[in-house]
This record gives structure tokens, C-alpha cells and sequence, in this order.
């Protein structure tokens, strides 16, 4: 799976929100210094290991240390999260990501628990 939209997987179907979602990984893989999927670990899919950590409020727990603090609290996780949204239809476009990533526009509101896939 890695980088590659659950729902492009189980549909064939892509379109703008498939990149969207990629994305989202590659922020999560950059900020948390884990790959997409790891077998070898206890949790092996980052993005749900990601959100089970922001659920218990423990986000900064998951940065890669090797960061040293030089980022804002959470903020790429959560840009991440909102790429990697499980219903595409609730991701931002690459625009709006970057505009969050930039303090232009506000970060967005997530719910504690991973939703549903609406695709299964």
C-alpha cells in the first residue's frame, strides 16, 4: 500500500485526491522519519499509527526526534492526517495543504479516531 490511495487500490478509480493522499504520506514519512509501511513494527501503517497517536493527543510523540523541535506542534501531522483522510471527498486540495503548511490558512479540525473507509 505505502503511498498508493487505499481507495485507488479497491476502485481503480484516481483522480486529484489520490496525489492528495500521497502527499499527505510523504509529510507524515517526513515528519514522523518512519516509512508508509513498516512489518517489522508493531503498528506497520503509518498513517493509521499517526492518527491512533493525535486520537490520544500524543502527536509529538510520533515526530522523528532527529527534527529537534524545529517545526510547529503538529502541524505537518495534521496537514498529513487531512491528506491522508481515509473519504477523499474531506481532503484538501495540494493548494490548501500547502497554504496550511504556510500559516495561510488554518489547520484543519480532525476527529480523534480514524474514520471508516466510505469505499469498503
Amino acid at each position: 500500500m505505502g503511498y498508493m490511495d487505499p481507495e485507488y487500490l479497491i476502485t481503480g478509480r484516481a483522480g486529484p485526491e489520490t496525489d492528495v493522499y500521497s502527499f499527505g504520506v510523504v509529510l507524515l514519512e517526513i515528519a514522523c522519519g518512519r516509512r508508509p509501511v513498516e512489518p517489522d513494527q508493531e503498528d506497520p501503517r503509518l498513517v493509521e499509527w499517526v492518527w491512533d497517536m493525535y486520537g490520544r493527543r500524543a502527536v509529538l510523540e510520533a515526530t522523528d526526534e532527529r527534527l529537534s523541535g524545529n517545526f510547529d506542534d503538529g502541524q505537518v501531522e495534521r496537514v498529513g492526517l487531512a491528506c491522508a483522510h481515509p473519504d477523499c471527498s474531506l481532503r484538501p486540495s495540494i493548494r490548501m495543504a500547502m497554504s496550511m503548511l504556510q500559516c495561510e490558512a488554518p489547520l484543519p479540525t480532525l476527529p480523534a479516531k480514524m474514520p471508516t473507509p466510505k469505499y469498503l
